[in-house]
């Protein structure tokens, strides 16, 4: 299926969705949970955080962390959560701008309790990326290149399907790799800040997708023939997959057409 046909079936799940809001003030909080957990648990697991999904929860919601993992798991967990809610916070303030401040912060939100002293600060030195030939911008030319991507957006919002557009913001964020880490779980925040903020699902790429997740970016990223096509699918497809989901749990029928195989 091409994009454009899928970014078809998502608008037209998510008119199904829009006319069964709003929610009660409880079910919007069992979902802004369920979300979460779900989206701290996978967005970790991408980078190899060890943390189950129930493990996740169990430290989320309780507070106890689990014997025999790394700290360092633990803190990831606890500060993708508070990112998390910044990240709602934004998203549902009304056509939120994304300023270098509201990335900054994310980042911070998420890394703080790992190194306070790099936590929303860019980098200073080279990072590259493993496995791929890439190589981001240099530390002198990252604040120059964020304040471009900072520009440029508003732009991409008005030429760009919600899908395809948070997908760019993604893409471009983890081309930049402004931070000396944390840059994919701060792109897949930035992303589902502009989903959620344009009325579309929650996006969790589930760590069975980590080598088309990461081969469709370093397609986008090649020196020769760059193309975003293949990452733009992946998201639209998983975008796709929690509108789905969130028809499940609320018991939504979506259009016969459109009803998944069993």
């Amino acid at each position: 299926m091409s994009n454009e046909a899928l970014f078809q079936k998502i608008d037209r799940y998510a008119a199904v969705i829009r006319s069964r809001r709003p929610l009660s003030e409880a079910e919007v909080r069992e979902l802004d949970a369920y979300y979460k957990i779900g989206t701290t648990y996978s967005s970790n697991a991408l980078e190899g955080n060890s943390l189950t999904l129930s493990e996740t929860k169990v430290l989320l919601e309780d507070g106890i962390t689990v014997g025999g993992k790394p700290i360092r798991d633990c803190y990831e967990a606890t500060g993708h959560a508070k990112a998390y809610d910044y990240m709602l916070s934004v998203a549902r303030s009304g056509n939120p701008a994304v300023t270098e401040d509201v990335i900054r912060h994310l980042h911070f939100l998420f890394y703080h309790g790992i190194d306070p002293d790099a936590a929303g600060t860019y980098r200073t030195g080279q990072v590259f990326i493993t496995g791929t030939t890439y190589v981001p911008p240099a530390a002198e030319d990252v604040p120059a290149c964020m304040a471009a991507l900072a520009a440029e957006l508003p732009e991409k919002r008005a030429a760009l399907h919600p899908v395809e557009f948070a997908a760019y913001a993604h893409r471009r964020l983890v081309d930049i790799h402004p931070f000396q880490d944390g840059n994919g779980r701060t792109a897949r925040l930035l992303m589902n800040l502009l989903l959620i903020g344009q009325g579309y699902c929650v996006v969790s790429i589930p760590p069975v997708l980590r080598h088309e997740y990461i081969t469709a970016l370093q397609q986008a990223q090649r020196e020769r023939n760059p193309s975003d096509e293949a990452f733009v699918k992946l998201i639209a497809e998983c975008e796709i997959e929690a509108q789905r989901d969130y028809c499940r749990m609320f018991r939504i029928k979506l259009p016969d057409r459109d009803t998944p195989e069993q």
